[in-house]
């Protein structure tokens, strides 16, 4: 399977996104983090990522007499490059865009169910602003964008850091007439 078939799923793109950061997980811990998927769905659907190269073993212990594998993400393979960008069709952009906002609602709806979920102290913001760029504006924001994320996308997970799913979203609703 292709690494976009691959990611294009609402359950493996989670499992991506718990992974990311440097994690190393066993399913049984994605699983802890994944609870509103059965344990059958998120074996399957690990397994088909580490088969197509997508999660790697990083290490395997013998517990109770079975084989416990640890995942980690091979970077390099779960994200989609500029060249393959530009070779999607339309019908592929619809099915990815449906498929990230799936996994956005699933995580979502996840972290509402959790224990002390406080989403006015967590800071949660779902806010969608209507605005008018020009090209070179519209460039000067993504790059202004990029700049303030990519500094903490290599962020270790460690005591008193939380985890935060950020998914910005930027389309044009109207073309200039």
């Amino acid at each position: 399977m292709d690494p976009l078939e691959l990611l294009g799923h609402p359950v493996r793109l989670r499992i991506v996104h718990a992974l990311r950061g440097g994690r190393e997980l066993t399913t049984g811990e994605l699983g802890e983090r994944i609870a509103d998927v059965s344990k059958a769905t998120l074996y399957r659907h690990v397994e088909l990522l580490a088969e197509g190269g997508i999660l790697e073993v990083a290490e395997e212990r013998r517990v109770r007499g079975a084989v416990e594998r640890r995942f980690r993400l091979r970077q390099e393979r779960a994200s989609i490059t500029p060249e393959q960008m530009a070779q999607l069709t339309v019908e592929d952009h619809r099915r990815g865009f449906s498929v990230a906002m799936a996994a956005l609602v699933a995580e979502f709806n996840a972290y509402l169910e959790s224990e002390g979920a406080d989403p006015v102290a967590d800071l949660v913001g779902y806010r969608q602003h209507g605005i008018w760029l020009t090209e070179a504006e519209l460039h000067q924001l993504i790059e202004g964008m990029r700049a303030a994320i990519l500094p903490v996308l290599t962020n270790e997970p460690t005591p008193g850091r939380s985890r935060y799913l950020l998914s910005p979203i930027l389309f044009p609703v109207e073309n200039d007439t």
